[in-house]
């Protein structure tokens, strides 16, 4: 409770995603009662009636908690995320999208006009007048507006100052019960809040360490797809030449889908440590193919399945690439 005896107040947002996020957050189960029980929710757009305006007029810094899912895409997540920047103690980047950009972030491999092409003009979409979006439109009821289109996907904190990251596609709702608790106990003074800047909700290892399968030395003549194979249910999809992302991925998840014979795509995102989440896991590729003649080397890489969704599926917005190369015109917008 707060000095005046209101509780402390929670927030958020869907920006850039998919909604599996607010799934996840609602598959804690009873626990949502917890939330309900020791905070005034709000802002929450998917759950409750609310409006900007009510949040504008809030005092800054009156929200305690704020979780922020999705990746800035257009001028309206950028504008909300800082507004509630402003009304936050607590920002986390909640998500893979929030955090590393995301599936979103992969169209940033492309122009915004190739995207407005396959939308509008492709052969799914009955568009005989090309109609595209625009900024502003008079209609018959007054002036619209509708948010800017930025020619590349950001993270969260390429906008604004992000105080913890929780990242996963959508994050494991035990892990969210876990920080939920932990919140709990720091309003309870039974905890401390963790250090600025750290990652809540994972561990701080590899899904590597939390799979169960059998690991022996790892040496690799050929990539195949994992729907042309039958793989072996007890040996690391790795050694069967599936490209599982395990080594570079971040724990937390419980190596769920490796453990389920599906391959670790990434969505926890870069392991502890790791700069760039696509090159390491392209090193640990390179360590575990077994050829030292160049053409052969090249031959095995080559049977890589899209290797730029591959490399940096959820993680292109937050990595050293960010992007393609953008037309010469353009940037990306509010580059920080």
């Amino acid at each position: 409770m707060s000095e005046n005896g209101s509780k402390p107040k929670f927030a958020m947002y869907w920006a850039a995603a998919c909604g599996g996020c607010e799934i996840a957050v609602l598959n804690i189960h009873e626990k949502i009662l917890d939330v309900d029980a020791n905070f005034e929710i709000v802002f929450w757009p998917v759950a409750m009636d609310a409006k900007y305006k009510d949040v504008e007029a809030m005092p800054d810094g009156s929200i305690l908690l704020t979780l922020f899912n999705g990746a800035i895409r257009n001028s309206e997540n950028e504008a909300i995320a800082r507004l509630l920047r402003r009304k936050s103690q607590i920002l986390v980047a909640f998500g893979s999208c929030a955090c590393q950009g995301g599936l979103p972030s992969l169209a940033n491999l492309g122009t915004s006009q190739a995207l407005f092409d396959a939308a509008y003009d492709g052969p799914s979409t009955d568009n005989p007048q090309g109609v595209r979006p625009q900024p502003q439109w008079a209609a018959p009821e007054g002036q619209l507006h509708i948010p800017e289109f930025y020619p590349a996907v950001k993270t969260l904190n390429q906008v604004v100052p992000v105080d913890y990251y929780m990242p996963g596609c959508p994050p494991e709702s035990p892990q969210i019960a876990a920080v939920i608790d932990l919140v709990l106990q720091v309003l309870g003074g039974k905890a401390a809040l963790p250090p600025p800047g750290a990652v809540i909700g994972a561990g701080d290892s590899t899904v590597c360490d939390e799979c169960k399968r059998a690991r022996n030395e790892k040496k690799i003549t050929q990539f195949v797809r994992i729907q042309d194979v039958q793989p072996d249910p007890a040996l690391c999809l790795l050694e069967q030449g599936l490209l599982c992302n395990g080594p570079a991925t971040r724990s937390g998840c419980g190596a769920l889908c490796p453990m389920a014979g599906a391959l670790c795509v990434g969505c926890y995102g870069p392991a502890e440590g790791v700069l760039d989440y696509g090159a390491r896991l392209m090193t640990a590729v390179a360590s575990v193919i077994d050829s030292t003649n160049p053409a052969e080397i090249e031959r095995i890489l080559d049977g890589i399945p899209d290797p730029a969704g591959a490399f940096y599926r959820f993680n292109m917005g937050g990595s050293l690439l960010r992007a393609g190369r953008l037309p010469r015109k353009s940037k990306v917008a509010h580059e920080p």
